[in-house]
């Protein structure tokens, strides 16, 4: 007698078989599969952008390295103050793949609108120093940068957190810890507001979203990013910013966020835009969206 599948199963049989292998596979190879499992999920490119033509005159080159870190770690840092002493400042967390030297692009037109920022690269990245970066490591990155960030502008109520995409979730996730170190010290959160642009809920519905598939991923990675979890949390009033032509992270992500977190928070949907130029297409729109936080 012959045994035939059913032909919805013939066709998602690849993707069972594959999870199937993993979950064997996990006990016996789990920090190799976590390994490549960063390596993937970070992607870093080597060396400068191939569009990096130097740094602007004003920008000042820092190297952070706290007691935590070892002899062969350190954080590179710019930072780049406005022309106006008082000025507010943001403290700016990129995404995966492209170092500093790739994001220039959005820290100039951060600074063209009277900002002072500083911006790091995680360790692994850029001229920062250290291994293969993972979830743990770039939250540990993002508190040794605010802590230089608020001695850089002392004055809580004009500091400003940025993140852009999976530096979206390294930025909930420092508001979150910033306010509930508030919480416990009976203190005011330390942040005037958190910017959010083009990020996710998690890193599980971005890799669904990738694979095309309804499999549990989420369940399968070690690296979570899961900003849905913690925005509620923040303490700080939100601006969520994403271009409506974004190819890589679906809009919906931030309009999911928007809805979880408390107000004072506002959603900026830009038509037309991609995942990396919301700022330039939206323009005064963006420019008082950010000036509302304050």
């Amino acid at each position: 007698m012959s045994f035939s599948l059913p032909s919805s199963l013939k066709r998602r049989w690849p993707a069972w078989l594959c999870l199937i292998l993993l979950i064997i596979g996990l006990p016996a190879g789990c920090s190799v599969l976590q390994h490549k499992e960063r390596e993937l999920v970070f992607r870093i490119e080597p060396g400068e952008a191939s569009w990096f033509r130097g740094l602007p005159e004003g920008v000042q080159e820092l190297d952070l390295r706290p007691r935590t870190f070892g002899q062969d770690q350190s954080l590179h840092a710019w930072w780049w103050p406005a022309q106006r002493a008082d000025a507010p400042a943001i403290l700016y967390l990129h995404g995966v793949r492209w170092n500093l030297t790739g994001q220039l692009f959005r820290i100039e037109q951060l600074h063209a609108m009277g900002y002072s920022v500083l911006a790091v690269d995680y360790r692994g990245f850029g001229q920062s120093r250290g291994d293969l970066p993972s979830e743990a490591t770039v939250y540990e990155d993002a508190r040794t940068a605010w802590e230089r960030f608020s001695e850089l502008q002392p004055d809580a109520s004009k500091r400003l957190i940025f993140g852009h995409s999976l530096g979206g979730a390294v930025a909930v996730d420092l508001a979150s810890e910033l306010a509930s170190q508030a919480e416990k010290d009976g203190s005011p959160v330390p942040a005037r507001g958190l910017i959010l642009e083009s990020t996710f809920t998690s890193l599980g519905d971005v890799a669904a979203v990738v694979a095309d598939t309804a499999l549990p991923i989420r369940w399968l990675l070690s690296q979570k990013f899961d900003s849905l979890d913690k925005i509620n949390t923040i303490g700080m009033p939100l601006l969520v910013v994403h271009g409506l032509d974004d190819r890589y992270v679906p809009p919906r992500f931030s309009q999911q966020l928007f809805d979880a977190a408390h107000q004072p928070k506002a959603l900026l949907l830009v038509p037309g835009a991609s995942h990396n130029n919301s700022m330039k297409l939206a323009g005064q729109r963006y420019r008082q969206a950010i000036q509302a936080l304050l």
